[in-house]
């Protein structure tokens, strides 16, 4: 699969909601370890009101499609995490109102935007422990795929990876923004629930279209 269309998004969004759900008790804990354990809850509701709004779509382009599910993830889930996922998505969607099918380019335009609307909205810098730190490799990682002439699949497989890492680096630092900022230095050595959540929607899209390949 070189690109994703307009009939890819139900699915790709239904796999979205069903690892959302799966993922929810972890998230949960993870949250509670210095936030307020609603994180699982939050993504549960914000992906399953965004697969229900791609899935009732069947006559908007992909940009409008994706920009609609961002605004019934806002909301269905109105916390602060809630909204800056939701933003990404509707801020992705806008930057992709002119395409038929999203390639490597398209889907590096759709990170940048999102990573965009997340740093707007909550005016986080990479390097704070948050969501940041994972939109920003990912994004990079995207921008060096457009310049190689990455096929698509290839592409998100290195941007998994990149999330990964960043992932990873979140348990050094020290939180700086939300409840969990209260703790400081008692936030190093656990990974940053926010960025986990940027690492399971980059991995969920490397897992689809993979899937979709076989």
């Amino acid at each position: 699969m070189n690109t994703l269309t307009k009939v890819d998004l139900a699915p790709l969004f239904e796999s979205f909601r069903d690892v959302f759900v799966a993922q929810r008790d972890f998230l949960v804990d993870l949250d509670g370890k210095v936030g307020d354990s609603d994180l699982g809850l939050t993504m549960n509701k914000a992906f399953v009101a965004a697969y229900e709004s791609v899935a009732a779509n069947t006559t908007d382009p992909i940009g409008r499609t994706i920009q609609l599910a961002g605004m019934a993830m806002s909301k269905a889930a109105p916390s602060t995490m809630g909204t800056l996922v939701a933003t990404g998505f509707m801020r992705g969607g806008k930057a992709l109102e002119s395409v038929s099918s999203i390639g490597t380019e398209e889907m590096s335009q759709f990170w940048l935007a999102f990573l965009n609307g997340v740093v707007e909205r909550g005016k986080a810098k990479q390097g704070e422990k948050t969501l940041i730190d994972v939109l920003v490799p990912v994004s990079g990682s995207l921008v060096a795929s457009v310049e190689c002439k990455t096929t698509l699949l290839e592409a998100l497989a290195l941007a998994a990876e990149a999330a990964a890492k960043g992932l990873e680096a979140t348990k050094e630092m020290i939180a700086q923004h939300g409840k969990a900022a209260c703790f400081q230095e008692q936030t190093i050595g656990f990974q940053d629930a926010g960025a986990t959540v940027g690492f399971i929607i980059a991995d969920t899209l490397r897992a689809f279209v993979a899937k979709q390949q076989k």
